[in-house]
């Protein structure tokens, strides 16, 4: 079986830019990473800027030219690859210097990790032969960390040629998909996001990159990101069927996260955890009934035995005992720490202006927005330049951006070709059939301020690389959109990639003294908020709305049973038990107080 990252914690994917070359930054230190390759507009940028930046020649890719998409990704990751390749080779050849890389790469493994324990002996010791040893030995054990790259499915826009002819398998999630298939990538994985996407899941069976080539070894993995365990198991059996084996789940929060927010219905992280860590052998068996006799009819090869799964958590972990009870309780094998690398520079890419923003965030100006043109919730980081530029336009009575990129082009309420929601020429129309509707003033003003809130963020996900690099992405446009999870309220402080480390594992604090509430809570008081808005919000509801909110309570209702049964057990004891149980109290009540609020709502919980 391949051996794994030496690390507890991974860099799951966020924005566009924001981990566009961060295996780049971090591979090297072993430490797993995610890039996002929907927008090869912005990876034919970065290729640019790493050909150049290593003195090599930069051939560009044009999107006149057959499967440019597709070929601009296959070569940009498989020049991240022989980047990392490259320092991988040159720390094994470097010698134990204070502040060289080598040294960086054991001092910031966990405390627990055997390397680590014997790099501590190995500097204590005097014998200069047995040190030596030791040393080759230690060298010999480094390994990069893996190069992920994330497919948001909903991301699947057709495309045409210049005929005007559909692309055949030319779609952007196919396209994308068939780019990092034919990278030179190994031991990496394909991470699925925002749900199942049949056209995209039947086409990975072209590619045989992800049969097995032994028992729990790939060249290249499948992770699927879910919010909850019924998910994971439709997803799962869906590819087991195809012979396709999901190597990983990534489990991550509804809302407690950054970027699209893909909320259950009230079910809560903790519970969800707890069923997967329950369920667990179930579901691998579930897969592996399905499997085994696909794989073994593509010709794979077959194992008595199902293929490992891991399971990883993220969304809004932020201290050092929230990670390890996913660990020791839970039982997850990695966990994702997004939204705290954003401040810092050597893990990702953020522009100066945008990273100042970053660090005066508090509470109140992450937003869980309407603002994406998917109609999927965002958390959004007000006071951008994209926001200020946004306010601008409406204020001069054009809003709406230019929609270069096109990616999220799926509005056809109009016209027959989709447009983007957020693209001038769609608001445009949209206003103007609201002006023809003869609206309250009141109901005309909402329903535009709905409509002018959404963002570009195609251009806005993106220009943070371009601005970091000083290379031109799309001319005259500057705009930045940056989508932190709630979690970035509590870190402030600009921090190098060790200092991050240090806190994942305990070794300092980088944000001691602020009052944050525990992950599970924040998650908790988000969901609370979501549901307050969608009963305030309701107009004349009928009952399939009524059935909705009380069924959404009620599951919270037993999310907080949940946690109030393993403070009785002690689990949670080290997240601060009483603050932990008054938390749970006003969420209850505040729950109590909404059920009232629902129109025709009788049944008392």
């Amino acid at each position: 079986m391949e051996t794994l990252s030496p690390h507890k914690f991974h860099i799951p994917v966020m924005g566009l830019a924001y981990t566009i070359d961060t295996p780049i930054k971090v591979a090297r230190f072993g430490i797993t990473s995610a890039i996002s390759i929907i927008e090869d507009n912005l990876i034919e940028m970065m290729r640019k800027y790493y050909y150049q930046k290593n003195d090599k020649k930069y051939v560009p890719i044009s999107i006149h030219e057959k499967e440019h998409r597709a070929r601009r990704i296959t070569d940009y990751l498989n020049l991240i690859n022989k980047m990392v390749k490259d320092q991988i080779e040159k720390i094994k050849a470097s010698a134990f210097e204070m502040e060289s890389d080598i040294v960086k790469y054991f001092e910031m493994l966990p405390e627990d990790s055997v390397l680590k324990q014997t790099y501590r002996q190995m500097i204590q010791m005097e014998n200069s032969m047995e040190r030596c040893l030791v040393e080759q030995n230690l060298k010999k054990k480094i390994k990069p960390g893996s190069i992920e790259v994330n497919i948001m499915t909903k991301v699947d826009k057709n495309n045409y040629d210049k005929f005007g002819s559909l692309v055949s398998e030319g779609s952007d999630a196919l396209s994308a998909l068939k780019g990092y298939a034919e990278s030179d990538l190994t031991n990496s994985s394909v991470i699925f996001s925002a749900g199942m996407n049949p056209r995209l899941f039947n086409y990975l069976s072209n590619f045989r990159e992800f049969d097995a080539k032994g028992w729990g070894e790939f060249d290249k993995k499948i992770i699927i990101k879910v919010s909850d365990y019924r998910s994971a198991l439709i997803q799962g059996k869906y590819l087991a069927k195809k012979g396709l084996w999901v190597s990983e789940f990534r489990i991550e929060s509804g809302l407690n996260c950054g970027g699209h927010a893909f909320a259950t219905e009230g079910f809560l992280l903790g519970p969800i955890l707890e069923e997967f860590k329950n369920k667990r052998m179930e579901l691998t068996d579930s897969l592996f009934t399905l499997y085994k006799p696909a794989a073994e009819a593509s010709g794979q090869p077959v194992f008595d035995q199902p293929h490992p799964i891991r399971l990883t958590a993220q969304g809004g972990i932020g201290t050092y005992d929230e990670n390890e009870l996913l660990h020791r309780y839970f039982g997850v094998d990695s966990t994702g720490w997004g939204t705290p690398f954003l401040l810092c520079p050597e893990a990702t890419t953020v522009d100066e202006d945008t990273l100042r923003l970053l660090g005066k965030s508090r509470e109140k100006d992450v937003q869980l927005s309407d603002n994406s043109p998917l109609g999927v919730r965002f958390n959004y980081l007000k006071g951008t330049s994209a926001d200020i530029e946004k306010q601008k336009r409406i204020e001069r009575g054009t809003p709406g951006s230019p929609c270069t990129e096109k990616f999220l082009e799926f509005n056809t309420e109009f016209i027959d070709h989709p447009i983007c929601t957020a693209s001038h020429k769609y608001q445009k129309i949209k206003i103007k059939q609201l002006q023809s509707l003869n609206l309250s003033e009141e109901e005309y003003e909402k329903q535009v301020s709905e409509v002018v809130r959404k963002d570009c963020l195609c251009i806005g996900l993106s220009n943070s690389a371009a601005l970091r690099y000083k290379m031109p992405f799309v001319k005259n446009i500057k705009a930045v959109t940056i989508c932190p999870g709630p979690n970035i309220a509590y870190f402030s402080k600009v921090t190098s990639l060790q200092e991050m480390t240090d806190h994942i594992y305990g070794r300092t604090n980088i944000i001691e003294g602020k009052n944050r509430p525990d992950m599970f809570i924040k998650e908790l008081q988000l969901y609370v908020d979501f549901i307050k808005e969608k009963i305030n919000d309701a107009i004349d509801p009928d009952s399939k709305f009524v059935k909705y909110c009380s069924g959404f309570c009620q599951n919270l209702f037993e999310g907080i049973s949940y946690y109030r049964k393993m403070l009785s057990t002690g689990e949670f004891t080290n997240l601060g038990s009483n603050l932990f149980e008054k938390s749970l109290n006003n969420a209850e009540k505040e729950l109590q107080r909404l059920l009232v609020l629902i129109p025709g709502y009788s049944v008392k919980i």
